[in-house]
């Protein structure tokens, strides 16, 4: 029995010394995803995405820095969908100061687990607006749709525009409303952002049970969040995010490209470009660079419209208001057809993406950058161009045709020519003697066709 006791000494110093060899697991992390901007289909991506790596990896939580003018409908409803089935908490933090969780930036706020802002920021104005169409955030249930057909037969006067604002409206606020009543939040404030476009500040928001938490940064973020409970999908959950670490997710590059190419200027853009570059191509071919240019500037934009809200109509203006304008600088009009081009095409800028959302919409300094541009190519680089192509051939040997030369020799009916300072093989049909004036009427290969000057003159 005496030998035990210096052995589990001797094993206990050998398992301290092990053990502090031993690498220190990494400290759980949060983490953390920008949405800056107008919320789109690349937006939409990279939140999707993340929120569900998410499940997989486990952070300890997922939090949104937000600052938005809205979006789209569809972006939207993905990102509340992945948000709402997330086992993981989502927390939104409306920040920097004088940031702002605007129209699509509210209803994301109103289905996180937790919704913070900054001093200095505001939310609302969620008002619903049609893109396209009936874009509604929500699908009507079969209840609603009872009721809705209901009340307009009894307001069978009113207009059916009137029917299909009122129908959006009532299922903008029904999804609102089920947003605030999951989360327990303020469920009349949220139908007064929908039906009146309301709006809070940060303290207004807290003080009316919109949102849980004002700080100032993160760490004061991550400080409020520490012990706080909450149920994620009917689980208990408490925070303990004190000197909790966070990891930066940022967009890979396909999801950067999407939503570089679905920003309006950009797709905008993209078209113009690739339609200049199939006209010059058309009008002026050379190695094929314009025409290639265009048609893959062409097929991106046609990619980024089928991602984005625009009009059949504007597109239609913006291609007539080309081709006037091509029109006047094939055959000048004295500005009929470009005046009228230019109007098509501002009319179509302007219309091209259907949605009131600013940050869906092309900019003015860029469309009345690109129309004055668009004029000018058309009326002038296009008149070069048609003028080249009509006049006569200076180089190769088309250009020698009509030329005058002296016969060398006799030709009956072959024989050589000096033409441009140049000996050449020539026949002809008629005798021609030596150092009589000819001229050129065919190249045949190496072969001069003439005839004597005379007789042309003649």
């Amino acid at each position: 029995m005496s030998w035990r006791g210096p052995l589990l000494l001797l094993v206990l110093l050998l398992w301290l010394g092990l053990g502090a060899g031993l690498p220190v697991l990494a400290q759980e992390s949060y983490w953390q995803l920008d949405v800056k901007g107008g919320i789109g289909p690349g937006t939409s991506d990279f939140i999707v995405t993340e929120l569900n790596q998410a499940q997989v990896d486990k952070p300890a939580f997922v939090l949104l820095t937000m600052d938005t003018p809205g979006g789209l409908y569809s972006a939207t409803r993905d990102i509340n969908t992945a948000i709402l089935e997330s086992r993981i908490p989502v927390v939104v933090y409306v920040s920097p100061g004088g940031a702002r969780a605007a129209s699509a930036g509210t209803y994301i706020l109103y289905a996180s687990h937790v919704a913070a802002m900054a001093p200095g920021t505001h939310l609302g104005a969620a008002t619903p607006v049609q893109i396209g169409g009936p874009t509604l955030p929500g699908t009507p249930t079969e209840k609603d749709q009872s009721k809705e057909k209901e009340a307009d037969k009894q307001e069978i006067s009113r207009p059916e525009g009137s029917a299909m604002e009122r129908k959006t409206m009532n299922d903008a606020i029904a999804y609102i409303r089920s947003l605030a009543q999951l989360r327990e939040r303020n469920a009349d404030w949220a139908e007064l952002a929908v039906r009146d476009a309301a709006t809070l500040t940060a303290t207004e928001a807290l003080e009316q049970n919109v949102i849980e938490l004002i700080a100032d940064d993160i760490p004061a973020l991550l400080q409020s969040l520490d012990g706080r409970e909450l149920l994620v999908h009917g689980s208990p959950y408490t925070f303990a995010s004190t000197g909790l670490q966070g990891e930066l997710r940022e967009p890979d590059w396909r999801q950067r490209f999407i939503i570089t190419i679905s920003n309006p200027n950009i797709a905008y853009l993209l078209m113009l470009v690739g339609m200049y570059g199939l006209l010059l191509e058309f009008y002026s071919p050379g190695f094929g660079v314009a025409g290639v240019t265009g048609a893959i500037c062409l097929m991106l934009a046609l990619l980024a419209l089928q991602m984005l809200p625009f009009s059949t109509a504007g597109l239609a203006l913006l291609g007539l208001g080309l081709a006037l304008m091509v029109a006047e600088g094939l055959s000048p009009s004295f500005g009929i057809l470009g005046g009228g081009g230019l109007v098509a095409f501002v009319i179509g800028s302007v219309l091209l993406f259907d949605t009131p959302d600013q940050a869906f919409r092309v900019a003015w300094p860029f469309i009345a950058a690109f129309a004055l541009f668009s004029l000018s190519l058309f009326i002038v680089v296009i008149r070069l161009i048609v003028k080249q192509r009509r006049s006569a051939p200076v180089s190769g040997s088309i250009a020698m045709v009509g030329e005058q030369g002296i016969a060398l020799t006799a030709i009956a009916p072959t024989g050589t020519v000096m033409v441009q300072g140049e000996r050449w093989q020539a026949c002809s049909q008629h005798p021609i003697d030596a150092r009589q004036p000819v001229v050129v009427l065919a190249v045949e290969d190496l072969t001069l066709n003439v005839a004597p000057a005379k007789e042309t003159q003649a």
